[in-house]
């Protein structure tokens, strides 16, 4: 398995390119599919390691998939092995993949019990899923940790319909949380809920399978219980974090581009954010159109003072484009101080764009603030790891529009978010070479 780019960098790109379908929506919505023992045809579904580990599990479980076409699949889960969560080969496969957690709702839901391993995935700082367990709780299952094991085991045989106030706006845990109250016994209200879209489809899809729902897009969920589910069709957003992504690579490359089906209505504030850091862009319909542009200028707040971009819970701006967007404003003019609020550890890929000549002070975990360059001083190629699927595409970007070669090792990260990306790139004008 190849497992490094080599990135000629100072090559612009041109031409259109279709985002993939949303990563984070495919991993709750596979999940999903275990609600029924009909059949529910998925389409829009990304081919990425993430997802496609997932789809497996699921095969392994009983689940019956058929695929289409290239992006369309069909689940039919009607003779689940259960037995399967004791294997150490779902021990394995599950805490390689994070989104394994949300078969949990559905599992309980469905079949009253489950147990999972500690789940895994990025290594960006603490994630905790307490408000899943949380949530199962107030639903009245129980459930117990094993230390020396390292795995929980879920009784869920009485669920009932209850009051919760979320601790964190967890789209996980909400996610989960949806799936488990959407056949349990009465109602279950759920306060500070996650409203993404990805989370909107969700419940959508769960309407159209005969679950009820009330709330959806607001912070506070109303779900009634039904008896059972039935099969349903669903197609896959675009993903917002390929849109941001390559409206931040046209900006850095110089390069004209047009994002097809970008679905703006979507993206909330994503768009605005670029904006931001002086980066024009044309919506036409579904697609965006950013114009090839020699510099682009960081707005500062109407007192002069510096511009912060944070993140926030949705409609807030997504912490999984700030990387993009810190990268970005290396070659911005003007100044912004980058505020993750999320997660601890997603700034520290900084040291590589430092390494790559990029003016930026890390403030701390938290906060980094980036001086542009004004294109003055093109980053220059250098050997690089990345940490996480973010923080990967954003050095990819980087590598893209600085001078010489760059080696990106551990590109298995960048492969578990984003599908093909190389191939995709490369046939705007990229040169990117798998190694």
């Amino acid at each position: 398995m190849p497992d490094a780019f080599e990135v000629t960098g100072g090559y612009k790109l041109k031409g259109e390119i279709t985002p993939q379908g949303a990563k984070n929506e495919a991993l709750q919505i596979l999940c999903a599919t275990l609600l029924t023992s009909e059949t529910v045809t998925i389409s829009n579904i990304p081919n990425i390691v993430d997802v496609n580990m997932l789809i497996d599990l699921l095969r392994d479980f009983g689940v019956e998939i058929r695929k289409q076409n290239e992006d369309t699949y069909s689940f039919r889960a009607d003779n689940i092995n259960l037995d399967y969560m004791n294997t150490d080969d779902y021990a394995k496969k599950a805490a390689r993949l994070r989104g394994s957690v949300m078969m949990i709702g559905p599992l309980l839901a469905r079949f009253k019990k489950a147990f999972i391993p500690k789940p895994g995935g990025d290594k960006i700082g603490r994630r905790r899923l307490d408000t899943h367990f949380i949530g199962f709780e107030k639903l009245g299952a129980k459930f117990n940790f094993d230390n020396k094991e390292n795995n929980f085991t879920i009784d869920a045989s009485q669920l009932t319909g209850a009051y919760m106030l979320l601790d964190e706006a967890s789209v996980t845990g909400t996610a989960n949380i949806i799936m488990a109250a959407s056949l349990a016994k009465g109602t279950t209200t759920i306060f500070n809920a996650a409203c993404e879209p990805y989370l909107q489809q969700l419940c959508k899809m769960i309407v159209r399978m005969g679950g009820k729902i009330e709330g959806i897009g607001s912070n506070l969920l109303t779900i009634h219980g039904v008896q059972s589910l039935g099969g349903t069709e669903h197609r896959m957003l675009s993903d917002m974090i390929e849109v941001g992504s390559f409206i931040g690579m046209a900006a850095m490359t110089q390069s004209e581009l047009t994002i097809k089906n970008a679905q703006p209505e979507q993206l909330g504030l994503i768009p605005d954010a670029f904006r931001k850091l002086g980066i024009e862009m044309e919506i036409h319909g579904d697609d965006i159109y950013v114009p090839e542009q020699s510099s682009y200028k960081i707005q500062t707040f109407i007192d002069g003072s510096v511009m912060t971009i944070a993140d926030a819970i949705w409609p807030g701006l997504t912490p999984d484009l700030l990387s993009v967007l810190l990268v970005t404003a290396t070659q911005a003019k003007g100044t912004v101080l980058i505020h993750q609020k999320m997660f601890e550890s997603r700034l520290f890929f900084v040291d590589k764009l430092i390494e790559m000549g990029a003016q930026i002070i890390l403030c701390d975990p938290h906060r980094a603030a980036v001086i542009g360059l004004n294109r003055q001083f093109p980053l220059r190629g250098i050997s690089m790891t990345s940490p996480d699927i973010r923080a990967g595409v954003a050095l990819l970007i980087a590598a893209m529009s600085a001078e010489g070669k760059s080696i990106i090792n551990n590109i298995n990260q960048i492969d578990r978010g984003y599908q093909n990306i190389d191939v995709r790139l490369n046939k705007l004008g990229a040169k990117i070479k798998r190694i």
